[in-house]
């Protein structure tokens, strides 16, 4: 299974151990000739052109909203096209933030990537929100024990990691969602970890809204998504003015255009939305049980051998337990980029550095860390080399 699904990603040529899909994975034919075919064939702006390539954009953009809806069980109109995970945060950031006022609270972790605590900082200054943060456990885990003490009817927003960049916990999304309802705060995922890894539900989880980047599933640079409930969409006020968000510009004032549109200002990320499309139609239609078998198996082959490995920490779950195959780890005595260097010079490629969370490496007094990342296209030779890999740098470094 997971060689059939190897070949359909024409990057991954022999010698190469790709173990950064955390960061980016790589984009599979499928989502290769859908971009192609749009750049090729019917590449133009979309939604006010009447000649025929404007129109076959158009519609091949309003065919990736929906397939992007398919894949996450939620209906198109509740699906904004962004530039990224990132950006899908600050929207929220700036436009449901916009509706708080001086004393509102936003419930947050000490796990989170920057793109999920920077805004909201951001938001502090601009509107005088009070942060709250529920600590990190020593497997690596939002601490959940914290919950009721940090909330109450002042918090707005409760937003955190459906699954941690670093260690690769899964966060228990019910009972967020539970103990938010009882105080009446909102629910806000960062998915970009969790979306590769099969489709989702997002009316069945509960939460209120949902962000990921199109690169992190297999899809090309420059694009994401924000996914908002419909009456959410409706009062939040829009990001960015331009061309596309408007119903009614005159010389003193505008009106808006409804949602999703409101929050789509100028000339869409069209081909990346359409690969990212193409991207969600190809996951939805893949064997998931047997993936995550593959990837479980894997991520244990990882655990269990840098278990074995003296000086080496890991951080996070040591158990495959509400966890996905992402893996930090730290090498007493080596810098995570000497590691990752040596590593490379073996044909594996890794990621070093504090992965865009360091407050989370602060916690475990680490300044950063070496993450090896699987994705469905991964398979045992790739651990295999990873191995090999680090005895290597363990040689020359120790």
């Amino acid at each position: 299974m997971t060689n059939a699904l190897r070949s359909q990603f024409p990057i991954l040529t022999p010698g190469l151990a790709y173990l950064d899909s955390a960061a980016t994975a790589q984009m599979p034919l499928a989502v290769l000739d859908a971009v192609r075919s749009f750049e090729t064939t019917s590449r133009a702006n979309v939604k006010r052109g009447v000649h025929r390539l404007a129109e076959a954009a158009t519609d091949a953009y309003a065919a990736a909203r929906r397939d992007v809806a398919a894949y996450l069980g939620v209906p198109a109109s509740e699906i904004v096209f962004t530039s990224g995970c990132t950006a899908a945060l600050n929207l929220v950031a700036h436009s449901f933030g916009a509706l708080m006022k001086p004393g509102d609270a936003v419930l947050l972790s000490g796990l989170e990537h920057h793109s999920n605590l920077v805004p909201w900082q951001m938001l502090t200054a601009r509107s005088g929100i009070e942060l709250r943060f529920l600590d990190v456990d020593a497997d690596g885990r939002i601490d959940l024990s914290g919950l009721e003490s940090k909330l109450d009817a002042r918090v707005k927003l409760v937003s955190l990691a459906h699954v941690s960049n670093v260690t690769g916990a899964v966060l228990d999304v019910a009972a967020v969602v539970a103990a938010a309802s009882e105080v009446g705060a909102r629910v806000l995922l960062d998915g970009a970890q969790r979306a590769p890894h099969g489709p989702l539900d997002l009316k069945a989880l509960g939460v209120d809204f949902y962000a990921f980047g199109g690169h992190k599933v297999f899809a090309p640079h420059g694009v994401g998504v924000l996914w908002a409930r419909a009456e959410l969409l409706d009062a939040m006020p829009p990001f960015l003015g331009g061309g596309e968000m408007i119903a009614q510009v005159e010389l003193t004032h505008s009106t808006w255009a409804a949602a999703p549109a409101k929050f789509e200002a100028g000339t869409p990320p069209i081909g990346a939305a359409i690969g990212l499309g193409a991207a969600c139609r190809w996951l939805g239609a893949l064997p998931w049980a047997d993936i995550a078998a593959n990837e479980q198996h894997l991520c244990q082959r990882l655990l269990d051998g840098l278990g074995a490995t003296p000086g080496v920490r890991v951080l996070g779950p040591q158990s495959l337990q509400a966890r996905v195959p992402v893996v930090s780890f730290a090498l007493e005595g080596a810098h995570p980029h000497d590691i990752c260097q040596i590593m490379d010079s073996a044909g594996v490629a890794l990621r070093g550095g504090h992965h865009c969370a360091q407050p989370l490496h602060k916690r475990f007094d680490l300044a950063g860390t070496t993450r090896a990342s699987l994705a469905l296209y991964s398979d045992d030779s790739d651990i295999d080399a990873f191995f090999a890999g680090l005895a290597k740098a363990r040689k020359i470094l120790l």
